[in-house]
């Protein structure tokens, strides 16, 4: 089928009357982000606007229509067909506004595996969206002690480059040996700890995590089971697959927790879904999409199926 018929189908498709669920598998599913992109920039504004920070951002309106009418099948849709700065700030924002809490695994794993630039836009993206900044959000639904954490890991524009100062890294991973023996459960209150985890770049964090396991003997995240948010910050930081993949091993169970398994493959298809699929594989004992295949349904499934292969390629 060629581009313009693709486009054609996808957006009869998307409109909310009738929907046909099979092109929004066959086609958006198979679609990469350029493709996609192009696509948001060709269809009619009832259904994505030109925002002014230069992405295209769904109609607000045409948005909660699809959602729902469609729940969770047309959710995984609707994220996967958002610019990418639009998909983090709208998860983000329904992470921070949660009616429950708070998912502060959410804003941490968003924080720590998108690069600079990714987490930048969807800072952006979410002033636009919301009419506020997200540091507003994190003033207003999160408490302290651990307030001054999100605030410093949404902050920083981290170095991407390739270079580690070995020597830094190792007093870093000392640093960090000192501060949880004599911490006494406030960690989250030692400046040299949040400063490095929250301005290091991730190859100097990975140089600290190396480093922490010649020390200790064992990984700096098991050193802080007692403390979840800079747990899960260090393995967002160090290990992303291993994280992502028990985050799938913990969602996709009798009771599947839709939103989790959702957010964790649209997010990532086009990322490391495939060391994402090797982790799972190697942590469980069983193979990701057989997995999908046995416990998801439908569309749903089959559009999960559909992303998932897409690190087969």
């Amino acid at each position: 089928m060629a581009l313009f018929d693709e486009q054609r189908v996808l957006t009869k498709a998307l409109s909310g009357f009738g929907i046909d669920e099979k092109p929004l598998v066959s086609v958006l599913g198979k679609w990469n982000a350029e493709q996609r992109k192009a696509y948001r920039k060709s269809v009619v504004p009832e259904m994505f606007i030109d925002d002014e920070r230069q992405f295209e951002k769904w109609n607000g309106l045409h948005l909660l229509h699809l959602r729902q009418e469609f729940l969770r099948f047309m959710d995984a849709v609707v994220l996967y067909a958002m610019h990418p700065w639009e998909r983090d700030a709208r998860l983000l924002n329904e992470a921070l506004v949660n009616g429950n809490g708070p998912l502060h695994d959410v804003i941490i794993e968003t924080a720590c595996t998108r690069s600079s630039n990714e987490l930048l836009g969807a800072k952006r993206a979410y002033h636009s969206l919301f009419e506020h900044s997200i540091e507003d959000d994190i003033a207003s639904y999160i408490p302290n002690p651990e307030r001054k954490l999100f605030f410093a890991l949404v902050s920083p524009y981290r170095y991407e480059g390739p270079i580690v100062d070995q020597d830094i890294a190792q007093s870093d991973a000392l640093m960090f040996e000192r501060a949880i023996r004599c911490s006494r459960n406030n960690i989250l209150q030692d400046e040299d700890v949040l400063r490095v985890l929250t301005t290091s770049s991730k190859m100097h964090f990975k140089a600290i995590y190396e480093h922490y396991r010649l020390i200790r003997g064992k990984d700096l995240d098991k050193d802080l089971e007692a403390e979840f948010a800079l747990k899960c910050a260090v393995q967002c930081l160090c290990t992303p697959h291993a994280y992502f993949s028990e985050v799938l091993g913990s969602s996709l169970r009798a009771e599947v927790n839709d939103t989790a398994v959702s957010r964790v493959i649209v997010t990532r298809a086009e990322a490391d879904m495939k060391q994402i699929r090797q982790e799972y594989l190697r942590k469980y004992r069983f193979n990701l999409p057989n997995r999908i295949e046995e416990l998801a349904n439908g569309s749903y499934k089959d559009f999960l199926l559909t992303l998932v292969a897409k690190s087969d390629y």
